[in-house]
């Protein structure tokens, strides 16, 4: 065994095991195993247990089985391919051990005559005798301990076999070095002093590999949750670290906008916006995510900050990921800074290039305060006289690298704000979002209806149909969702043509279509469409586009409801009610509905909280399915499970904060970063 507490072995390549040539490098590759410590956390399966020898009076047809035996006769035909045979025996009976595409010089090699050989492999009976084929086992009686095991089954990718990557796993286990241990005395009590080497062998040579309970799984895992959550704690150190010029306003223009509304703002937005106005006007760079439900009102509270911040003289960005939605925050801030002294510009990929050179002009000499766009806003012609405030909507899309670039956009003066509305559990947002401060926009306006939410069997479709008549002869418009089945792209697009062609019967030619095969600017084209109202009904196999208002659709149908998540159906039912009348969602469901899908249309029928149907739906499918995009972070846990080891997060919360304030003990959790590929974002902020 390795006595070395040197983790570097565990770091290389995993060229410089024995046996990993080129063609098997790629092939693990495949399996995301490229270091040697890749190969730790590829955990077995399921065993196999080789362990007990057994007589040959008492085998199982179809099992696996470990038998000691003597090989008495060879049969070897001269006719092609016909298999070999040796027969054996014990003191209980007789058995072939059948060998295909084996030469007989090997096979006399490996069975000599009246020698006692141990042979495993899955035991069947053809033409009334017990047989082995091509046994996985055949070795002297010397060395029987190596067969006499409980092998460990593991994930493979194809063209890997069983025997080579036992071989590779086997000789990173011999060498897994003592290293240095790395936690505190009281967390390690908490983790029933399980040392992570013994942990790492118990779990590749015991049944306790799937027991996610167990304390040898629970200390890998928190070990796996700590190093996330160190490097964003020291993302978020180091962007704390940043000095910035203060801010300085007396919310006048704010103030005035606030007063002009139609309507009062909610207590939690208004909590948010001192929140913002505090980190704006401190010393120190802002980094916040405002994580809002849909429909609670992320872009009012964005655009009042931003008046903050051009009240200080500085300019603010405001991104948004489609034209569309550009489109709309645009509307929306010129009716809401409608008779102040602030210009605003409206930039996107499709600005024409005169318009462009001038709006470029412009902004270099400050005489644009707010530029709304789409990722056109960080073009590298594009230069801002005095940027102070970047503002992203639905950031969603950006991983922790990504965010840290994000950071140093504009400038130390610059502040940064980032928009979300997709709800996260609780337990994740630390593990998500670590890097960032993190405001919570959960309570609805006071003018917002909640959505009714109906379910209905496929057969009352003409009950449904009867509904949304009504619905378009009052001015409102519908959405009809199907659900979208990656196996077949081909059937969504047929599908959705045949719904199309139905509902076209039903409401006249005043029907649009979107689906997959469609590009991103015929989609929007038809959205805009919707938008423009020249369209009743819009049928669609994609899911809406997240943040867009329409405020005339106050009906959706989603079909075969029971296809989607609690998440997804929340953020769909969320595209309608947003106006000042009532939104109806209507679940269509076909018969034999499972357990889990009566389950979520009765969560989605009881609340319209995000942030609850978030929980419910981690619970009922896993975090993996709920964050259908799949969050950078989350993706890259191998062992942790938010679900089943809650208590280790929340550990792992608390420690952080202890780590965070004595940096002297930070370089003792080198190895743990390196082992969980987190060092090279670490070093990246260090330099």
């Amino acid at each position: 065994m390795n006595k070395s507490k040197d983790y570097k072995f565990l770091v290389q390549n995993i060229s410089s095991l024995k046996g990993v040539g080129i063609k098997t490098k790629q092939l693990l590759k495949r399996k995301q195993i490229e270091k040697i410590s890749d190969l730790l956390w590829n955990l077995p399966q399921a065993f196999t247990d080789r362990s007990n020898l057994k007589n040959l009076d008492i085998l199982e047809i179809g099992k696996i089985t470990t038998i000691k035996v003597k090989a008495v006769k060879y049969n070897f035909p001269r006719i092609r391919n016909l298999p070999n045979k040796v027969l054996c025996e014990d003191e209980k009976g007789k058995i072939d051990i059948v060998f295909f595409n084996s030469r007989e010089g090997y096979i006399r090699k490996i069975l000599p005559l009246d020698s006692w050989i141990i042979i495993s492999g899955k035991i069947s009976f053809f033409k009334k005798k017990y047989q082995i084929t091509n046994p996985s086992y055949v070795v002297p009686l010397h060395k029987e301990d190596y067969v006499k095991k409980i092998i460990p089954k593991y994930s493979l990718t194809e063209g890997i076999t069983e025997k080579i990557y036992r071989k590779l796993i086997e000789q990173v286990l011999k060498n897994i070095p003592e290293l240095d241990e790395w936690h505190s005395l009281e967390i390690l009590k908490k983790l029933d002093n399980k040392k992570w080497k013994d942990s790492i062998l118990n779990l590749h040579n015991s049944k306790n590999t799937q027991d996610l309970n167990s304390s040898y799984y629970k200390r890998l895992a928190y070990d796996e949750i700590l190093a996330s959550l160190l490097v964003m704690s020291r993302i978020r150190k180091r962007i704390k670290k940043i000095k910035k010029k203060n801010k300085f306003f007396e919310n006048a223009l704010s103030n005035s906008l606030i007063n002009n509304f139609n309507f009062k703002l909610t207590q939690n937005q208004e909590r948010i916006i001192e929140e913002i106005n505090k980190d704006l006007k401190s010393g120190n760079k802002m980094f916040r995510l405002l994580q809002g439900d849909v429909g609670s009102g992320k872009t009012i509270v964005s655009l009042i900050v931003a008046s903050n911040v051009i009240e200080s003289n500085f300019q603010t960005a405001f991104m948004a990921p489609t034209e569309i939605l550009a489109i709309q925050h645009y509307n929306l801030a010129k009716t809401i800074f409608k008779g102040t002294n602030i210009k605003i510009g409206f930039l996107t990929g499709k600005t024409k290039i005169s318009d462009k050179k001038i709006i470029i002009d412009k902004l270099s000499n400050g005489k644009i305060n707010l530029l709304i766009g789409t990722h056109a806003l960080f073009q590298k012609k594009v230069f801002f006289r005095n940027l102070g405030l970047v503002i992203i909507d639905e950031q969603h899309k950006f991983g922790v690298k990504q965010r840290l670039e994000l950071a140093y956009k504009g400038g130390n003066d610059c502040d940064i704000l980032l928009m979300s509305a997709t709800p996260i559990p609780r337990t994740l947002i630390l593990t998500l979002y670590g890097d960032m401060d993190v405001s919570r926009l959960i309570e609805k306006p006071a003018n917002r209806k909640k959505i009714i939410t109906l379910s209905k069997p496929e057969e009352k479709i003409s009950e449904v149909l009867t509904f949304l008549k009504k619905q378009i002869s009052m001015g409102n418009q519908v959405f009809w969702v199907c659900p979208l089945i990656e196996e077949s792209k081909n059937f969504d697009y047929t599908a959705a043509v045949k719904k199309y062609e139905l509902l076209t019967t039903k409401f006249s030619k005043k029907v649009g279509l979107i689906h997959g095969n469609l590009t991103k600017d015929e989609k929007e084209t038809v959205l805009k469409k919707f938008l423009n109202k020249s369209i009743d009904v819009l049928v669609s196999t994609t899911v809406i586009e997240v943040g867009i208002d329409f405020p005339n659709a106050n009906a959706i149908v989603i079909e075969n409801s029971n296809k989607f998540g609690l998440s997804q159906l929340h953020q769909l039912r969320g595209r309608v009610g947003r106006g000042v009348n009532q939104g109806t969602c209507i679940l269509l469901f076909k018969k034999n509905l499972s357990e889990n899908a009566k389950k979520r249309i009765k969560i989605l029928k009881s609340t319209n909280d995000g942030f609850e149907i978030a929980e419910e739906d981690m619970r009922i499918r896993g975090y993996g399915d709920v964050l259908g995009y799949q969050q950078s972070g989350i993706k890259d846990f191998k062992l942790a499970d938010p679900i089943h080891h809650e208590e280790l997060f929340r550990l792992a919360e608390m420690n952080i904060k202890k780590i965070e304030n004595n940096e002297k003990d930070f370089k003792k959790f080198e190895p743990l970063l390196k082992l969980y590929d987190k060092a090279d974002i670490i070093n990246e902020i260090q330099s």
